[in-house]
């Protein structure tokens, strides 16, 4: 499924459900498209919203709300509030989901190679070259690696996914925050850059010894080979639904403005450390009330209906105290539910 390149549009099972249905556009993150796609199948004909999503990108969703051209915008970099305030926005988060890491090593299986959070810096900086470096053999005793050398592959367009990533890297390396910092777009040192998930997926897969770095939800759907990572407790653990939710447990809600909050390197023994709410932007100058009001109960009806469905995509469910802030932080905006 391509996120990235192709729009995700929720049909209607029947004219008649159609024809009544008030359709809703958004933008952005390809980190959320799976459980966007997924919500506006089944909230199509139960909520009469029809939903047509743009996996463009989170830059790129930005670019579009503050424009004004879809009915919302969707990142996985939290907005800053200046930059809330200019453009008339509110942000709220919708489903939690960890970032992968990827790599094409034959003869290596899924989770079987170890990596840390310093490695993997010193490896997209540049500074690691070949995987049977000692400081990788180091963490993967009694793992034959290969000579190959390291090809790393980074996401070319505008990135939540590439915010995230960067972001944890710049938590476990000075230099890599010095040098080239956080962002859904940086001056990578080295490396391809391909042009969404699919992208990243693809380049991997094409070159012996590639490095890359995935949504969860996407890695799992096309059977990526994905690596253990360490985590702020110093445990080695796998990308999955209950490192996911170990990490999302151990965040503190309580203490971040306009729900921005950075789940990067969470404590835990069993938290996965690159992981991050996905967000909705949404206009509090709507030129549309309906339109607003529209979008308001799309994501609603996800909040009380689609916490399976995030489940099984491997997205964590927003905790209830933050789902309540957040219709909460709705009736500021204009036009009802």
């Amino acid at each position: 499924m391509k996120f990235a390149l192709a729009a995700v549009a929720i049909g209607l099972a029947g004219f008649t459900v159609a024809a009544q249905a008030q359709s809703i556009t958004g933008a952005g993150s390809t980190f959320a498209a799976p459980i966007y796609g997924k919500w506006g199948e089944a909230a199509a004909a139960a909520a009469g919203i029809q939903l047509n999503y743009q996996a463009v990108g989170s830059g790129a969703g930005i670019n579009q709300i503050n424009n004004r051209t879809v009915d919302f915008g969707a990142s996985d970099m939290p907005v800053k509030a200046d930059a809330l305030a200019e453009h008339k926005l509110m942000q709220f988060p919708t489903v939690i989901g960890g970032v992968d890491v990827i790599v094409n090593l034959p003869g290596i299986k899924p989770n079987e190679l170890k990596l840390t959070g310093p490695l993997l810096a010193d490896i997209y900086l540049g500074k690691i070259v070949k995987w049977n470096d000692k400081a990788i053999a180091a963490v993967n005793p009694g793992l034959k690696l290969p000579g190959t050398a390291i090809a790393t592959v980074h996401r070319a367009d505008g990135s939540g996914t590439t915010f995230v990533f960067t972001d944890y890297l710049s938590t476990q390396s000075p230099e890599w925050k010095e040098k080239v910092g956080a962002s859904t777009s940086v001056s990578w040192p080295t490396g391809a850059g391909a042009k969404g998930s699919d992208g990243v997926a693809a380049t991997v897969r094409q070159i012996p010894g590639g490095i890359g770095y995935d949504e969860s939800a996407y890695a799992e759907q096309n059977h990526l080979t994905t690596t253990m990572m360490r985590n702020a407790d110093g445990k080695f653990v796998a990308p999955t639904m209950e490192a996911f939710a170990a990490a999302a447990a151990n965040a503190d809600w309580s203490k971040v403005q306009n729900f921005a909050i950075d789940l990067n390197d969470q404590k835990g023994a069993e938290s996965w450390p690159i992981e991050s709410a996905t967000f909705v932007l949404l206009p509090t100058d709507p030129k549309d009330e309906k339109q607003s009001a529209a979008v308001k109960k799309f994501f609603e009806w996800g909040f009380a209906h689609g916490n399976d469905i995030a489940s099984k995509l491997l997205y964590i469910p927003l905790p209830a105290k933050v789902q309540d802030a957040i219709r909460t932080a709705w009736k500021a905006v204009p036009g009802g539910m």
